[in-house]
């Protein structure tokens, strides 16, 4: 027989000689005939007897599959045989594949029939079958791809009561278009297995998608930041961020806000994220869109999902107008202060900037809310969501990891990843763990390891134990991800070891158990993982947690994240140090971890120690002396502590030698002047606005008086300039006339507000009326160091009381 033959009639000769010698059946078919399952179905049967492996995989597009076909495939007996259907939301679903394998030997048909009689027997077909050995590569190609459908999100399980879902809408759909689709006769089989050239479907439109599909309705989270967003574009914003738990639907919230908007870009930073945002907006919007990454780039589309990296080369941005889309979101908003992200949001100038993530945390010294003009949207953590049910709850169990992270060296931001790895790879520390994972475990478990080494070593050693394991980190070879996910929701491995690579945009709903053998060094990172366990899933009560403990840093300050009372703004003042978890959770302890973390808190009873540590952190990531500004966007703290432990930034700097000689000089002259900036209070950001308009006028010149009529343009400018300084301070009744520019009326309000609340018995500031001005010179030695230092704070505080004013 030849490597590639052509098959244009009495294809069900080749299929059931195929079944008949093969040990793996995987059949993909648009729809499926009972009279097509009833040619097949003695040699089917006859190959789950032999211990064959089927797989059948159909669709509901136009709702031609038949009930009865589905019944029929559930009367296969063995345990070897599953059957899937694609629920297409009314995109065109067309393949006809058949692979069959038997050891090294294999063949794929693909072609034009359809699981039905006439097109195996009597109809109009073409149909090419391929032997295995004509391109090997093409054929496991196929096996892999077909496994990716198989186990799609868009797929469900064919059984008794799934088949009853599909009966209701099978019968409402023939009822409604029973003008263009009757009782499918055998003749009508043939007809829709190759219309004719001037047949058209009336249900269809240009671009493939159906106006019958079931229309997606958002979920409760999603409806509260609909509401949200919408309250937003009220308020004349123009950008805005939606902190969202993993789980709640950050991507199809995005796709029902677009549903207000003609032209939509989709940011991604990884493939797999931009094809499911591509799926959800298609399901939402009913028409296609683009992929716009590495040799893909189809940009004649009304939406478009583009990876960062492609879109961030000059030549790829450049061809696109910067008014191009009306509606710009940015995926895992938290990476958007990297240089890439920022070269893309400042060439587009989109009607409205929509940032997304799970995560809000500052990274890279950077304010991701400044990028979104400080305008929180909405927000919701996983507890939060937790609480209200819309997550699956935890049961966390923290057991002692007995390494002395003392002994490992520690490099600023992370531990020395050789001298972690030689105290990892023991086998007494992957003996314990082994034992506590097989004590908690529930079906399904991810576990986030250090190194591609220690995910190595520990899968080895669990797979000797009896377990079945496999790694999946940048180095697999031997699996792809969506087969080695296939496997784990299949239960046909147990625990997946991987190294970050399941941090974002990889959602596995069944996986009920999560196991961290490395020391968190990123609660950002910490809080992404342990949303991969908390989607739910039939079947799945709870998320198990097992994480080692050990005197490793943030191995306590992690705990917050499980808090229910988290957050900064709430003083921790109870005696205990374990979190208060939601009542649907549950937490235990090991007594070792306790006692750790006892000793944890009593070695951070000193307030000045843990913030010299913070800050030395800080210093060795940016490899120089950060600003105010940088501690707070950088470090672990609360960079309030620098004022309560030590008065102000620069009065801890200089009580740990971190400034020059001349540095403490000008600190120790001006003290009172820095120490008034700092401890400035602030109602309103006016204060620091008219400060940072003198120090503009450069160091030499901004402790000199200035009258109120020059102030008032930068004044009124500062506000009108962003949305949200306008909304934070600009919003009430009595200051909404200012917002078109008068300058009486602004020199009134600077004169009856800022200026003359800046004095005090100090004296150090003056304002009489007509000028407002310091009461001190400056040597001009000193002046670029005091300028700095002043420049410092007031650049710090206008970033907190804005950045407040985005939360709330």
């Amino acid at each position: 027989m030849n490597d590639i033959s052509l098959y244009t009639s009495n294809l069900h000769k080749q299929i059931k000689e195929d079944i008949s010698s093969s040990s793996t059946i995987y059949i993909l078919s648009s729809f499926i005939m009972k009279s097509g399952v009833d040619v097949i179905f003695d040699s089917l049967q006859d190959a789950l007897h032999q211990g064959a492996d089927i797989k059948i995989l159909t669709g509901d597009y136009l709702f031609v599959t038949q009930p009865k076909a589905l019944h029929r495939l559930l009367e296969l007996e063995g345990k070897n045989v599953e059957i899937r259907l694609w629920r297409s939301n009314g995109i065109a679903f067309h393949p006809k594949t058949y692979i069959f394998k038997h050891r090294e030997e294999g063949a794929i048909i693909v072609g034009s029939s359809n699981l039905s009689r006439s097109a195996f027997t009597s109809g109009i077909e073409w149909n090419l079958r391929m032997k295995r050995n004509a391109s090997q590569q093409t054929f496991d190609e196929s096996i892999e791809l077909f496994i990716e459908s198989f186990y799609s999100d868009q797929t469900i399980v064919i059984n008794p009561e799934s088949i009853k879902s599909y009966q209701e809408d099978y019968d409402s759909f023939h009822a409604k278009n029973a003008d263009l689709i009757s009782t499918w006769t055998k003749r009508e089989e043939v007809e829709l297995t190759l219309p004719s050239a001037d047949q058209e479907l009336p249900t269809q439109t240009k671009d493939s998608f159906q106006t019958y599909k079931t229309k997606l309705e958002p979920r409760q989270a999603q409806t509260e930041a609909l509401e949200a967003l919408h309250s937003t574009l009220e308020e004349d914003y123009n950008k805005a961020m939606v902190v969202m738990a993993t789980g709640l639907g950050k991507t199809y919230l995005a796709a029902f806000f677009a549903q207000r908007f003609k032209k939509v870009l989709f940011i991604a930073h990884r493939e797999e994220i931009l094809k499911q945002a591509k799926n959800s907006f298609e399901h939402v919007l009913n028409h296609t869109g683009g992929l716009f990454y590495g040799l893909e780039k189809d940009k004649n589309h009304n939406m478009l999902f583009a990876s960062i990296f492609t879109l961030s080369i000059q030549e790829q941005l450049q061809q696109f107008d910067p008014h191009d889309f009306d509606l710009i979101v940015i995926d895992e908003f938290h990476h958007a202060a990297a240089k890439s992200y920022l070269n893309v949001i400042e060439y587009f100038q989109p009607k409205f900037l929509l940032g997304l993530t799970a995560t809000p945390e500052r990274t890279d010294g950077q304010d991701v809310f400044a990028l979104c003009d400080g305008n929180v949207a909405y927000e919701i953590t996983f507890i939060e969501a937790i609480q209200r049910g819309w997550l699956a709850p935890f049961t966390y169990y923290g057991v002692k990891d007995d390494i002395d992270y003392n002994e490992i060296r520690w490099l600023g931001n992370k531990y020395d990843q050789h001298e972690l790895m030689m105290h990892q790879l023991q086998t007494d520390r992957a003996k314990n763990i082994y034992e506590k994972w097989n004590e908690y475990k529930q079906t399904r478990t991810i576990a986030f390891c250090s190194s591609i080494q220690q995910a190595e070593f520990l899968a080895t050693y669990f797979n000797d134990q009896g377990a079945h394991a496999t790694t999946l980190t940048s180095a697999t070879k031997n699996i792809s991800r969506p087969e080695a996910i296939r496997m784990l929701e299949a239960r046909e491995i147990d625990v997946i070891f991987t190294v970050d690579l399941f941090n974002e945009g990889v959602d596995i709903p069944s996986v009920d158990t999560l196991l961290f053998t490395r020391p968190t060094e990123s609660l950002v990172v910490f809080t992404q993982q342990i949303g991969r366990g908390l989607r739910k899933f039939a079947g799945k009560d709870n998320c198990v947690i097992i994480d080692l403990i050990g005197n490793y840093r943030n191995a306590d300050t992690k705990l917050q994240v499980l808090d229910k009372n988290q957050g900064e703004d709430k003083p921790i003042t109870r005696k205990n140090v374990l979190p208060i978890v939601p009542d649907v959770c549950s937490i235990y302890f090991e007594t070792a971890v306790i006692d750790l973390l006892e000793e944890f808190r009593k070695k951070r009873s000193s307030r000045k120690d843990r913030v010299l540590s913070d800050y030395m952190n800080v210093k060795v990531e940016l490899g120089k002396r950060p600003t105010y500004r940088n501690v707070h966007l950088n470090g672990t703290i609360n960079s309030k502590e620098y004022l309560q432990a030590f008065g102000g930034y620069f009065a801890f700097l200089n009580e740990y030698g971190q400034l020059s000689t001349h540095e403490a000089e000008v600190y120790q002259k001006h003290y009172p002047w820095l120490n008034k900036v700092e401890k400035e209070q602030m109602s309103k950001s006016y204060k620091m606005v008219v400060l940072q308009f003198l120090l503009e006028k450069g160091p030499g010149q901004w402790f000199k008086s200035v009258a109120p009529e020059e102030i008032a343009p930068y004044f009124h400018h500062f506000y009108m300039e962003r949305t949200y300084r306008k909304q934070a301070d600009f919003s009430n009744k009595n200051t909404k006339k200012f917002w078109d520019y008068n300058e009486k009326g602004v020199v009134k309000l600077l004169s009856d507000m800022p200026l003359s609340k800046w004095g005090g018995k100090d004296e150090l500031v003056f304002f009489d009326g007509e000028r407002f001005g310091m009461n001190f010179d400056v040597e001009e030695k000193d002046q670029d160091i005091l300028h700095e230092m002043t420049r410092q704070i007031c650049e710090y505080k206008l970033q907190v009381y804005f950045e407040r004013k985005g939360y709330k």
